[in-house]
């Protein structure tokens, strides 16, 4: 079986860490977020891969090659415009005619035993199963509903918060949100199951979106398009605070108190917690940093303070869109 990794997006919500590479490639604990992608789908034995590319390309090719290292064989398809969800996989359909196959989010991690998923798929002779999972928390990710025979009827919006009330815009508590007690929705984990049936469906040669172009028509023609409900725990980094709350979750099951790239230097007199420090970053003499990513040949002068915020090299970012520039960096307050 071969399995899609997209990865092709800009990461704009990741921005600055995502100036000069692509999300996927950022480091987490000190890895490319998409080598945890690539081992995932390893241990399930699916190692003929295939990586969209766009934004930033060489930083993915520079960090995985072609995936020996993984004892996985790697295919890039690079979009000289981003193509979408489903325009990645109509560019390199020749490549997934014979099989069903796995198509993942680049920016996860998890456990969630994606073996279980194709039995269901394949017993259930499903064109698609996507893999859903209870949204607890409520977070900003789109609604997914299910009919009595697990079926996705529905891509619905987004979940209101868990709060008791909100303020409203004149300053007054409105109470709209969520009853604690309510079920939680159901989301989509970035991990699908698909039949080369999925081809009937999607467009050819254009930019487009499984949940808006493809799975809509397949819906109405009477396709089964089911859903594969898990518990596996399920990390997505697609933006700087689920990346750093995300980081500081598995360093604290390390014991670590804070994640150090290679070449770094933190001096003496320099205090550093709950940090994670990329590559060739100097932490210097009396200078303190809390709950803060720094990027790569970062540079902390003596006697600065850095908290909650994220810090790269000034000369790396072509435009500014948010931010302070302090010395040679830029800061981003979390």
């Amino acid at each position: 079986m071969k399995a899609m990794i997209l990865a092709a997006g800009f990461g704009t919500r990741l921005w600055p860490l995502t100036e000069d590479r692509t999300k996927p490639a950022i480091p987490f604990l000190n890895r490319p977020l998409i080598a945890y992608a690539i081992e995932y789908l390893a241990e399930a034995n699916i190692r003929d891969l295939i990586i969209n590319l766009h934004h930033q390309p060489d930083s993915i090719r520079n960090a995985l090659g072609d995936g020996s290292q993984f004892g996985a064989h790697i295919h890039y398809s690079f979009e000289e415009e981003i193509l979408g969800t489903s325009g990645a996989i109509d560019k390199v359909r020749d490549l997934l005619m014979d099989d069903d196959f796995i198509v993942i989010n680049g920016k996860i991690v998890t456990n969630i035993d994606v073996s279980a998923a194709i039995r269901e798929h394949q017993e259930r002779q499903a064109l698609a199963t996507l893999v859903l999972k209870e949204n607890l928390a409520r977070e900003h990710f789109s609604i997914v509903e299910i009919d009595e025979r697990q079926y996705i009827s529905r891509f619905a919006g987004f979940p209101k918060p868990l709060a008791n009330e909100i303020a409203s815009a004149e300053g007054q508590s409105l109470n709209i949100a969520v009853a604690p007690d309510e079920p939680p929705p159901l989301m989509f984990v970035g991990i699908q199951v698909l039949s080369p049936r999925i081809f009937d469906y999607v467009p050819r040669h254009c930019f487009s979106h499984s949940v808006v172009d493809v799975y809509p028509k397949a819906m109405a023609a009477g396709e089964a398009i089911i859903a594969h409900l898990t518990r596996g725990d399920w990390y997505e980094l697609s933006t700087i605070e689920r990346y750093v709350e995300s980081s500081l979750h598995f360093m604290r099951q390390k014991g670590l108190a804070n994640m150090v790239g290679a070449n770094c230097r933190v001096m003496d007199g320099a205090t550093v917690e709950d940090a994670i420090l990329w590559d060739n970053v100097t932490i210097e003499r009396g200078a303190t940093v809390r709950h803060a990513v720094l990027a790569d040949n970062v540079r902390i002068p003596a006697g600065a303070r850095i908290e909650r915020a994220v810090v790269v090299r000034r000369d790396i970012v072509k435009e500014i869109e948010r931010g302070e520039i302090v010395g040679e960096n830029l800061l981003i307050q979390l």
